[in-house]
């Protein structure tokens, strides 16, 4: 008859037998085993470093395949724990597929043999008792590494782009010194004003490996499993994940993710009171100082249409499938400026989410201005408090285009002392002065713009010589509308739905 050996061995045995269980000492029980009752040995599968409920170990499921396909008699095991501990799958096999194949099952330390009468029990109890071990186990294990989280102990097996682990002690964590001075750029260029996908574009143009890349560089065998699809570049996603982490600031923050279940692979995410957050743990990246100011910058949602002032509908029109906000993107063809929304992942997305920008607006202003003609009677007061309440948003904005102005003044200055210093070559001077100083620029015209229309307004006489129905529209706009959805065109009947949602 010929005999399938398997063998088995994984981290949660080596304190209960250590050497006894070893793979070789396997191999030689079994084989010894075999040539006593006449076997051939068809072939030795292995698993060497597989939990025993692991469903996909390579070298189980190719005994399975061959099971199957009747290419061998019995399989020997050492105990029932070595082939599985997963009381499913000693259903599923040992008493269920295994006699339909005719396979016969056999272990040495347990004495379990599928062809002995009255044994379906034991092995039923057997299977319960593994089973019981693995969840005792797993109960244990999740108690050590949640209390090495309440003490600050880093447990992770890949440390956050910026840090390594301590040769002295793989629980404490030190600065990369090469990998933390781009968190710095990161979190720099985005407090002068640039975008997260601005510092991505920036990044790889010069070269610079995102962090799934920089640690494969670094012998790591890391795998990022939220990235569907390699690539050494950086997106907005990964720097946005940056300008938000904690740990830069010396705050061990762990737990954010669990599994439901020693049994599954899937992995649900924990509420942010149930984090374990520990300070001053390690060395900060970046001053606590900077890390406020910047997550006080990303609370801003509006998104700017690229002259620096938020259009209308920011932060208020999402794709109707997956319910994400939708970005607005500006091309230029025949010297014109064209603009639409669209979703942030149209890939990933229920067909094509897009909108004409300008499209959007005009229906919205034509409903508006329907209610309008309905609704409203002009008043003089009305006027004038629209006057008043222009003025006052007018020079809010004044006073936010100065600050964001005077921070490009300064980063000019920085940036030639930079130079100076020898931290930038003159080329890169050159490039990025220039740069600052068009923005400088657009940000004085705006700021000017916005002087004269308070100047115009100042008049109420002229306010309400100004005002029509789609000049008030235009200013109610962003107060009644509160959030628009987009449906995906279809290109066959030309129709796409759009759901609004009014304010009142």
């Amino acid at each position: 008859m010929k005999c399938a050996l398997y063998c088995r061995l994984s981290r949660e045995d080596d304190e209960k037998e250590q050497e006894s269980e070893s793979i070789q000492n396997q191999k030689s029980l079994l084989t010894y085993y075999a040539d006593q009752q006449n076997w051939r040995i068809y072939r030795i599968y292995c698993d060497e470093d597989f939990s025993g409920i692991d469903r996909s170990r390579p070298g189980f499921l190719s005994m399975i395949e061959d099971a199957q396909q009747h290419k061998f008699d019995i399989v020997l095991c050492k105990s029932q724990s070595r082939f599985t501990r997963d009381m499913e799958l000693v259903e599923k096999y040992i008493h269920n597929l295994f006699p339909i194949w005719g396979i016969r099952f056999v272990t040495i330390v347990d004495h379990v043999d599928t062809w002995a009468k009255g044994t379906k029990k034991s092995r039923q109890i057997n299977g319960l008792i593994n089973e019981w071990y693995l969840e005792d186990l797993s109960d244990n294990i999740k108690t050590v590494l949640n209390d090495k989280r309440r003490k600050g102990e880093y447990i992770g097996g890949f440390p956050t782009y910026g840090y390594q682990k301590d040769p002295q002690n793989h629980n404490h964590l030190v600065v990369d010194p090469e990998a933390a001075q781009i968190v710095r750029q990161i979190y720099l260029w985005y407090l002068q004003g640039y975008g997260k996908q601005k510092i991505a574009d920036l990044l790889n143009q010069n070269g610079i490996p995102n962090p799934t890349v920089y640690k494969q560089n670094k012998g790591q065998h890391y795998i990022n499993g939220m990235m569907k699809i390699p690539s050494s570049l950086w997106n907005r996603t990964t720097i946005g994940r940056i300008l938000k982490n904690e740990m830069y600031v010396g705050t061990m923050v762990q737990g954010r993710q669990v599994k439901p279940s020693y049994k599954s692979k899937k992995i649900i995410s924990v509420s942010q009171e149930h984090w374990f957050r520990v300070e001053h743990t390690h060395e900060a990246i970046i001053d606590d100082d900077i890390f406020q100011r910047v997550q006080k910058q990303m609370e801003q949602k509006r998104r700017s249409d690229g002259s620096g002032i938020s259009h209308p509908l920011a932060g208020k029109v999402f794709c109707m499938s997956c319910g994400r906000a939708m970005n607005k993107v500006s091309n230029w063809h025949n010297e014109k400026q064209y603009s639409y929304l669209r979703c942030p992942q149209p890939n990933f997305c229920d067909g094509n989410h897009s909108i004409c920008f300008t499209s959007l607006l005009q229906m919205l202003l034509e409903k508006i201005q329907q209610y309008l003609v309905l609704y409203y009677t002009p008043d003089r007061n009305v006027f004038e408090k629209s006057a008043a309440k222009e003025t006052l948003i007018c020079e809010q904005k004044i006073r936010s285009l100065q600050a964001q102005r005077d921070k490009y003044v300064h980063a000019i200055q920085a940036l030639y002392l930079d130079k100076t210093e020898g931290i930038i070559t003159q080329d890169q001077f050159v490039h990025f002065n220039r740069e600052f100083l068009n923005k400088k620029q657009i940000l004085e015209d705006q700021i000017n713009t916005l002087i004269k229309r308070i100047e115009d307004s100042s008049s109420v006489q002229q306010t309400k010589k100004d005002i029509n129905l789609t000049s008030i529209a235009s200013r109610l706009l962003p107060f009644v509308i509160n959030r628009i959805e987009i449906g995906k065109k279809d290109n066959h009947i030309k129709t796409q739905q759009v759901h609004i949602f009014w304010n009142f």
